[in-house]
């Protein structure tokens, strides 16, 4: 643990990887958002989630981004994993969470102060 009585990057890493019974990709997809991007996860316009508002965070290392195989992800879609500024609930009440994966579609990159690139902005 750190000093600040939450668990490290190598504590979360291990722990999801046991969960998912097998280690966490760590090899950084070309084109995807690096880590330490900050990003805004943002609700779905078609539904009433997947969280009960949107908020900053930032790209976290602790797994590369993976493609998303979900029925009904877009194609070429990658899930990230996203540390949050300040622990949020999920749609459904459940959390306080930390950090989660989020799909791709519910990121919006955050441009850096003075950059010009409005909304549409990808660092890369």
């Amino acid at each position: 643990m750190t000093d600040d009585s939450r668990p490290s990057r190598t504590d979360d890493r291990r722990a999801v990887g046991h969960v998912l019974g097998r280690p966490l990709a760590q090899s950084w997809p070309a084109g995807a958002l690096p880590p330490g991007s900050r990003v805004t996860v943002v609700r779905d316009p078609d539904w009433d989630g997947p969280w009960q508002v949107e908020f900053r965070g930032t790209i976290d290392a602790m797994g590369a981004p993976e493609p998303n195989e979900h029925a009904r992800a877009f194609s070429g879609e990658l899930m990230y994993w996203v540390a949050f500024d300040d622990p949020q609930h999920d749609s459904d009440g459940q959390g306080p969470y930390r950090k989660a994966q989020i799909w791709g579609r519910y990121l919006r990159p955050v441009p850096e102060a003075g950059s010009d690139c409005g909304t549409g902005c990808r660092t890369a």
